[in-house]
């Protein structure tokens, strides 16, 4: 039987309404567990769900650190990281080696094969191979954390599981497919399409940025199914063979970073899969996604938290041998102040993917903000802290390793690490777009009570109903913002322990500011109403600030498990200490930042800039850049390009 036409893949037209509503139906609706980060922004600061410190089974422990063992011994000795760097390619010996190791299958339960390592563990070893080689770690990442694994596990059919985690666990690896060439975070536009056929559906169209789409053997594919006869339609994951007729790997992308990253662009024409291998049902693909990154995000901070302890470990090497004006340059104070902030944000950093790694491995707690907070916040401080220790280093944290080497120094890629990590400020969600996730959930409360009232769709008697149903909510929540524990000198004390810091004075800082926070959001909400959602400066600020706060806790509650559990929990203490003193005034001036800011300005200013007030400041340059289009046409039909897809065996 011949396959259907395509549908034309010319972009549609969608409005900002438009657009909205199918992010929004594709959120998890409902909190049917507690989450911490939930209750902060609502300015209740639940201590209880995070201390004291869930800890792993000694089972899960015990397997994990056998596996890290194995894995620690593989970096040293297995993978080359300045090969990598030097080539752009990542051996093909090296991914056999892990597949022998069983890195394919780390999150995959033992009965498909797989290690079955818990969300700790799997993040450690993140950490592990991407301090080895960032490109590896994100290959790792991409194959289990958001590539066919998780989704199977999460939504897929007993035969899909069966068919498919056994060869995601030890040969096969696997990519996710969703951004196009004119779609990145508005999935409302995706235009490639799978048109039910009989007892298959056939996919056309292009994606972009297919991290390991050019080596990969599996993919999950977002497609937009038609709505018909029997088809409820709408965007769709599939599994689809990437060896399979009729796609081409037309292209392998390069960037400023992650050289050996296998991220490619891909086609689809007339490519048939099965109906057996569509995961959930039509219509459910947007929710797959989100859902599937609700902890397939903290796979991110994780190799964030490698490259802070890589930072401090050069920085501290590098500073007690770096003599100027008779004296290590760490002794200096605007060089110690550097060291002290990539110490502290270490810590803290480490503390917050721990303990949201450890919420889902319990799966007591809702943890889709903490993992969402855990990527932003990540993202942000590995890119500061990469950055000071550049600074630290100077002209030789600018120059190549190889650079280094080759005049007869220690090669240290600190450019690179640099360079490596600035992708994370983008993968799965940039800022910009985190910023507007968690603001989404963080008012999710007040839009649930009060969101008729400041929707124009809504009749004068839905406004009403929400009228009231705000009025009592109202009524028992703002006079619980006035006073709390924070307020109580005494409140968290078992935080002050003899001989240690006292972080009971942060824990209150963070119960009198998550009132604060409640309070702001709220006057902003009757400030602008349904004007809310355009005040992205705000959100954003609102958002840090309870990245702050929760980062904050974790350092805390973090340092006090240590202190009970290790032998250096006074140093842990100290480092806890250091990190909050340095996060309250970036909260402090936040807060400052929410009512006294240039958001109003900056708009005048853009809107001059797109009209063209000010091309006369852009004259005295010439642009070096080629010809061709902002975006590449993505039309639907057979390639004519050359396959570079390339299954490594």
């Amino acid at each position: 039987m011949s396959a259907p036409s395509p549908a034309p893949q010319h972009q549609a037209k969608v409005s900002e309404r438009e657009a909205r509503q199918v992010a929004e139906a594709a959120r998890e609706q409902d909190w049917r567990k507690p989450s911490f980060a939930k209750e902060l922004f609502l300015g209740r600061f639940r201590i209880d769900l995070i201390h004291p410190h869930p800890l792993p089974a000694d089972e899960d422990a015990q397997r994990g650190e056998e596996f890290l063992a194995k894995l620690r011994d593989f970096c040293e000795t297995e993978i080359d990281s300045a090969r990598i760097e030097r080539e752009a390619r990542i051996p093909d010996e090296t991914i056999n080696g892990l597949k022998e190791l069983g890195a394919l299958g780390m999150k995959i339960d033992t009965k498909y094969g797989g290690l079955g390592l818990t969300q700790v563990y799997y993040n450690k070893s993140l950490a592990l191979v991407g301090s080895a080689s960032p490109a590896l770690g994100a290959l790792l990442s991409a194959h289990q954390s958001i590539g066919v694994p998780q989704p199977l596990k999460l939504f897929g059919t007993q035969e899909q599981k069966d068919a498919f985690l056994p060869r995601c666990a030890r040969t096969d690896i696997s990519a996710f497919l969703l951004t196009e060439p004119d779609v990145g975070s508005d999935p409302a536009r995706l235009a490639t399409t799978a048109v039910p056929d009989g007892d298959d559906y056939v996919l056309d169209g292009v994606k972009l940025w297919t991290t390991n789409g050019v080596v990969a053997d599996l993919l999950v594919v977002m497609a937009r199914v038609p709505r018909s006869e029997g088809h409820k339609g709408g965007i769709t994951a599939f599994v689809v063979e990437a060896a399979a007729e009729g796609i081409t790997v037309e292209n392998r992308n390069a960037f400023m970073g992650l050289r050996g990253l296998e991220n490619g662009v891909t086609r689809f024409h007339q490519v048939r899969v099965p109906a057996a291998n569509r995961i959930g049902p039509e219509g459910a693909g947007l929710k797959i996604a989100l859902t599937t990154l609700n902890t397939g995000r903290l796979s991110l901070p994780a190799m964030c938290v490698g490259a802070g302890k890589w930072c401090l470990k050069i920085a501290r090497e590098w500073s007690a041998e770096r003599e100027q004006w008779g004296k290590p340059v760490a002794f200096h104070e605007a060089v110690g102040a550097k060291i002290s902030f990539i110490a502290a944000t270490t810590f803290a950093l480490e503390a917050v993917v721990d303990l949201s790694s450890q919420m889902a491995d319990e799966d007591r707690n809702d943890i889709r903000i903490e993992a969402a907070l855990a990527k932003l916040y990540g993202s942000e401080m590995g890119c500061l802290m990469a950055d000071e220790l550049v600074q630290i280093r100077g002209g030789r944290g600018f120059e190549t390793a190889e650079s280094l080497a080759a005049r007869g120094e220690r090669a240290v890629p600190a450019e690179q690490v640099l360079r490596d990590l600035r992708i994370n400020r983008i993968f799965e969600g940039s800022t910009e777009i985190m910023h507007l996730l968690i603001a989404r959930e963080a008012v999710d409360a007040h839009l649930s009570v009060a969101g008729d009232l400041i929707d124009p769709d809504k009749s004068l008697t839905d406004k009403a109903k929400a009228g009231a149903k705000a009025g009592g909510f109202y009524a028992r929540w703002l006079p619980k913002l006035v006073a709390g524990p924070g307020q109580l000198p005494r409140s968290y004390a078992e935080f002050h322990p003899a001989g240690h810091p006292d972080l009971s004075t942060h824990l209150r800082y963070v119960e009198r500011s998550a009132r604060k926070l409640a309070r702001s959001t709220f006057y902003a909400m009757s400030r602008w109403q349904g004007r809310m959602e355009t005040k992205q400066g705000f959100l954003g600020r609102i958002v840090d600030i309870g990245a702050e706060l929760f980062a904050m806790s974790a350092a805390c509650v973090r340092a006090e498990l240590l202190r009970t559990t290790e032998g250096y929990g006074r140093e842990a203490y100290q480092l806890a200490d250091a990190f909050c003193r340095q996060a309250r005034i970036r909260a402090d001036e936040l807060f400052d930042r929410l009512w006294t800011n240039t958001d109003d300005l900056d708009r005048k200013v853009v809107k001059g800039v797109l009209g063209g007030t000010y091309t006369w400041l852009e004259q005295g340059v010439v642009d070096p850049s080629g010809e061709g289009p902002w975006i590449a046409d993505a039309s639907p039909g057979p390639s004519k390009r050359e396959n570079v897809h390339r299954p490594v065996r």
